[in-house]
């Protein structure tokens, strides 16, 4: 298992590899611990996604842009990705429909990434890069 601060080539395949979700984790208002399944793309170096400002992911971003998000392989040999890191968010147009429109393509075919990007790049949603700032990789863990 490695510990870096960046993602690693190894780490950035394993994420973009097919359609993995990610479990983002984030801390609520009242200092619980929640987690939430989201898309995102790798988007040098960064984690990228987008969610709506009104939700519990949206308000905790804003409010502590502290987070982490765990991807793994649940069959063997399996493996996982931890990014831990810090998040800025951006409510700019043009970003947020590219943003949307990558996350339309990997998640629902590139021939749905467009109406993907029209439906979700839209005002209210937030675009979220998260800079890792620990990585903590393990490919294989069953051999």
């Amino acid at each position: 298992m490695q510990a870096v601060d960046h993602l690693s080539a190894d780490a950035v395949a394993f994420l973009s590899a097919g359609t993995r979700t990610g479990k983002l984790a984030f801390t609520a208002a009242d200092g619980r611990p929640l987690v939430a399944p989201i898309w995102f793309v790798v988007e040098h170096g960064e984690i990228v996604f987008t969610t709506h400002g009104d939700t519990a992911k949206g308000r905790a971003i804003r409010r502590d842009g502290r987070l982490a998000l765990c991807v793994d392989l649940e069959t063997p040999p399996y493996a996982f990705v931890q990014v831990q890191g810090t998040a800025t968010v951006s409510e700019e147009p043009d970003e947020l429909l590219a943003a949307a429109t990558a996350l339309g393509a990997r998640y629902m075919g590139a021939d749905r990434a467009e109406e993907f990007g029209r439906r979700n790049g839209v005002p209210g949603e937030l675009l979220v890069r998260l800079r890792p700032t620990k990585v903590i990789a393990q490919f294989d863990v069953s051999g």
